[in-house]
This record gives structure tokens, C-alpha cells and sequence, in this order.
């Protein structure tokens, strides 16, 4: 298994007059398979909200989505479930999977509905369950929730009782630095979109919606298909620039596909910068957009920098593995002309509509909603410019609703996140 790495600027000619340039740098990552490299095993943990709320047809639908999954998959693979409410428990305990209709019937008898939601408590004891199962899989979690979990009490600056939400952040930054990924799937309308969107984002995993339980079905398979599709594992992007080149100052760098995520900066003892991507998918590119600043430099093909990957690849039980250094070229003339990407230019406009609908969600929590309504019909004309008409059309919807006076539903709210962050499809 190999790494395909490929870059472009917006616009690879550069105005060697100008002090200063702007560029915007895509970079696009996937998995390369061989003939003979085999599909790695799963090591699978699911997470399951059983709550009171969650009881009845909700409850139901999401153990058939179990089991459909269950059935999907193939000799090797692990799977262990996890259930929460008040408590957590597990249900089935990491195991290969020899007898689905066993794990079937174990998860008909002991999955039943009842008590609060401490999402905590579920992802921690998920987290332990994947561990055991490492070793050459792709270990991912799905986690359903329906629920809010508990912020405690804060008087002052004294925080009484546990932050479940916070915890549950810590946690999923801990499962990134064990190169485990978690997706997380929001069940119905009274989900807290903010929490599961951070611990998707953390690891590189992915925020699903499941409006009507009639869905949970669809939207299981679909991410199961992806992390079927994986590669290779822990992919870091490593980013090194020439003096002259800098990253910008205010959110530098964002991934763009197949989620927009806003990524943190870090960096190497080398001086170089490293980006967590996680998992590598066969035939489906992780595409990041860097925003970059160009100093004056010679005329000619200049190198303006060099990317490179490093990756585990659990195929070969090796870690730490490195593609190959590739250099980032302009082109710096005295006679300049824009020489732009057609491709480069729709990932910055990806990148523009989940942004502007970021600030549109924080005019509305502010009380402007003027201010809400220009940007959301902004992000429904960027959708429009990409091709993406769905978006457009909760975009706006959500603009037309606000403009009349009315409340955002909390449906309404969620699918605006949603599309945000994705390309919509039917």
C-alpha cells in the first residue's frame, strides 16, 4: 500500500514585483492499493445511546442497523458494543467475529432503553474496548447519541459535579493520540451538534445525522462503507516552507474532503509543520488547503516548500512510515498573468461555506440576526457556486426562515451544520 500525494496552488504564477503574495496550497492524500494487497481487517466499537428517550422505535431501528452491519462484516474482523444511559456497560466485549446471530441475540437481550445520558462514560469504556484490538485493523467507533450529556454545576470559578461534555472531549483527544477514529452519529433533534462535531473533528472521523430513525440504517452503512475503504492508518501531514514562505497567522490550514475540519497547527523539532489526517482511504482523497504568504523571490520555477506523509501501515504491522519528498514549485515572473486551478478554486469555496456559515451561527447565538441572515444567504450562494444545490437549499431556507421573524427548529439548525461541513447528497 502506497501514499498518493499530489499539490497545486490556486494560481501557480507568482508577481515577482509584489512584495507579498497570497496563494492558496491544495494538497490531496489517498491510499494506493496493489493487486495483491489484501482489505484490512475492522476493529469496530459501537457506542450506543440507550437512554429513556431513546426507547421504542428509535431503539429498534438502530439494532437493525446493528445487525445489518454485523452481517457486513467479513472473517477477521472485531467488534465490541458498548451501551450508555446514567451508566455505561459493555455489551459485547472486543472479539473476532465468528457467530454474528449470537452477538445478535446477546444485543436483543441486554440493549434495553432507560435512564439519563452520560456520554462520557460510554466513550470511555469504548475507547478501552478498542484497545484491546489494535493490532493490525483499522480501529474506528460509531457513537449514537439522542441526548445532551451533563455540564455540571459552575458557580464562580468552582465547577460542582462532573463536565460530562468536557470529559468528553479530553477523551477523544486521547483516542487521536492512540490513532483511534471516532464518528459520531446525532439521533433525532435534541443532540448537542457542537460536542459530537469536536470529537469527530479530533480524529479525523466524521459527524452523521440521523433525523427519523428510518435513516440510522443508511447512515450506518454509509460510514461503514468508508472505513472499509481504508488504507493505511495515523497519517500526518508533515509541511516544511523556504525562508521567504510562511503560514498564515489567523486558521492556516483546513482539510476540505471528505469533511471540512478546521485543523491545529503543530510543529516538528525541525521547524516543520505536522497536521493529523488519520486514515487513508483507497479511491477517496483527504484534501487539505493551506493558506500561504510568498516574499519576493528570484524569477524562474522556484521551490516554495516540500510536503511528505508519514503513516502506519497495519497491513505490514509497520509504523512511521514516510512517502516521498515532494517539493511545492511557483512559478515567479516579471510578466505576470493569473494562471489559475479550476480544482483549487472549488476547495477554497468548499472552505468559504462551511466559514461563512460558522459566522452566521455565531451572529444568530448573538442576538444579530440581520447579520445571520446576509451570511447564510452568502454560504447558500457559495453552495451554488460548487454545485451544491442541496446545501443551498437548507442554506437559504434557514436565511428565509430567520428574515420572516421565525425560530430556527432544532432540525433546521442541525441540517445547516451538516451541509455546512459536507457536500450534501440524497
Amino acid at each position: 500500500m502506497k501514499v498518493q500525494l499530489l499539490s497545486a496552488l490556486n494560481d501557480t504564477n507568482v508577481d515577482a514585483a509584489q512584495l507579498s503574495n497570497q496563494r492558496q496550497l491544495e494538497i490531496s492524500i489517498s491510499a494506493i492499493a496493489d493487486e495483491l494487497d489484501p482489505s484490512l481487517p475492522l476493529n469496530l466499537c459501537l457506542i450506543l445511546d440507550k437512554s429513556g428517550s431513546m426507547h421504542g422505535e428509535p431503539m429498534n431501528t438502530v439494532i437493525q442497523a446493528v445487525e445489518q452491519l454485523l452481517d457486513q462484516l467479513k472473517p477477521g474482523d472485531r467488534i465490541s458494543i458498548v451501551a450508555f444511559a446514567g451508566t455505561s456497560e459493555v455489551i459485547i466485549p472486543n472479539q473476532i467475529v465468528q457467530d454474528p446471530e449470537t452477538i445478535k441475540t446477546q444485543l436483543h437481550k441486554k440493549l434495553k432503553a432507560g435512564g439519563g445520558t452520560v456520554i462520557a462514560e460510554g466513550l470511555s469504556l469504548g475507547i478501552t474496548e478498542l484497545l484491546k484490538g489494535t493490532k493490525g485493523a483499522v480501529s474506528q467507533a460509531f457513537l449514537l447519541t439522542d441526548g445532551h450529556g451533563d455540564n455540571g454545576l459552575k458557580i464562580w470559578k468552582w465547577e460542582i459535579g462532573p463536565n460530562d461534555n468536557k470529559r468528553c472531549l479530553e477523551l477523544a483527544q486521547k483516542a487521536t493520540r492512540v490513532n483511534l477514529t471516532l464518528n459520531t452519529f446525532g439521533f433525532g433533534n435534541d443532540w448537542n451538534q457542537d460536542l459530537l462535531e469536536k470529537i469527530a473533528d479530533a480524529g479525523g472521523g466524521t459527524l452523521a445525522y440521523i433525523e427519523s430513525p428510518k435513516q440510522a440504517v443508511d447512515q450506518f452503512s454509509r460510514l461503514f462503507k468508508r472505513i472499509q475503504s481504508v488504507g493505511l492508518t495515523n497519517a500526518h501531514l508533515l509541511l516544511s516552507l523556504v525562508p521567504g514562505v510562511r503560514l498564515a497567522e489567523l486558521k492556516p490550514i483546513a482539510q476540505v474532503a471528505p469533511e471540512t475540519i478546521e485543523l491545529p497547527v503543530a510543529t516538528e523539532a525541525n521547524g516543520s509543520f505536522i497536521f493529523r489526517l488519520g486514515d487513508l482511504m483507497r479511491g477517496a482523497e483527504r484534501v487539505v488547503l493551506a493558506n500561504i504568504y510568498l516574499g519576493q523571490m528570484p524569477e524562474g520555477k522556484q521551490v516554495i516548500g516540500h510536503i511528505q506523509i508519514r503513516y502506519d501501515d497495519p497491513a505490514i504491522n509497520q509504523e512511521g512510515l514516510l512517502s516521498p519528498l515532494m517539493p511545492i514549485y511557483a512559478n515567479i515572473t516579471q510578466t505576470y498573468q493569473p494562471a489559475l486551478n479550476p480544482q483549487v478554486l472549488k476547495s477554497i469555496l468548499v472552505l468559504a461555506k462551511y466559514r461563512q456559515t460558522q459566522v452566521a451561527e455565531a451572529k444568530l447565538e448573538q442576538g444579530d440576526r440581520a447579520g445571520a441572515v446576509t451570511m447564510l444567504q452568502t454560504a447558500a450562494k457559495t453552495a451554488l457556486q460548487i454545485g451544491d444545490t442541496g446545501a443551498a437549499t437548507v442554506l437559504q431556507s434557514s436565511a428565509t426562515r430567520l428574515q420572516a421573524g421565525e425560530e430556527l427548529s432544532e432540525s433546521d439548525r442541525k441540517k445547516t451544520r451538516i451541509v455546512s461541513k459536507t457536500i450534501l447528497r440524497e
